[in-house]
């Protein structure tokens, strides 16, 4: 399964590198193939680490001002234009998605991809892995938009909010 991971490329302490050294693990141990940034900084370094040494694939898509820090010794590697036209790789070349903590680019990419699946532009499962609580806050949103009828399908078919890396691969294995 290639699983695309949107994910901060921001150097964080331990609260969210061990979460994403684990998930990568399970990747890489699952014989999955990590979809990803393709940054070899932050927490898209922690994740490709972990999914390397656990014998798994990785897949970058890096963009052409971010191509400087693009990991060197990915499998595959694409540069896109741009952070739209690499967006739309990452979700083509992926068979799920797994939204993990990170900043506005992230959340930008997480309610694009979930847009985008509530309008059936995709059916790919989508994951947010709320390590930490991180996305708490979107969970209580999305509630909301979906009790007050905002939302054309159930939230439930948009997205699985999973608190950790197992719970996320379990759901995965379900879908795919």
């Amino acid at each position: 399964m290639n699983i695309g991971v949107f994910l901060s490329a921001a150097d964080l302490g331990e609260l969210y590198t061990a979460p994403a050294a684990e998930f990568g693990r399970l990747i890489g141990v699952g014989g999955h193939t990590l979809v990803w940034g393709g940054s070899e900084s932050g927490l898209m370094k922690v994740v490709a680490d972990s999914v390397q040494q656990a014998g798994g694939r990785l897949v970058g898509v890096s963009v052409e001002f971010l191509h400087a820090k693009a990991r060197v010794n990915a499998d595959e590697m694409v540069i896109a234009t741009d952070l739209a036209h690499r967006k739309a790789e990452l979700l083509l070349r992926s068979d799920a998605v797994v939204v993990m903590v990170g900043g506005t680019g992230t959340l930008d990419e997480a309610t694009e991809i979930l847009e985008l699946k509530k309008h059936g532009l995709h059916a790919k499962p989508v994951v947010l892995l709320n390590t930490a609580g991180f996305y708490d806050g979107l969970k209580t949103q999305l509630r909301r938009m979906d009790e007050e009828g905002f939302l054309p399908l159930p939230l439930s078919e948009l997205v699985f909010f999973a608190e950790d890396g197992e719970a996320a691969m379990d759901y995965l294995r379900k879908c795919v």
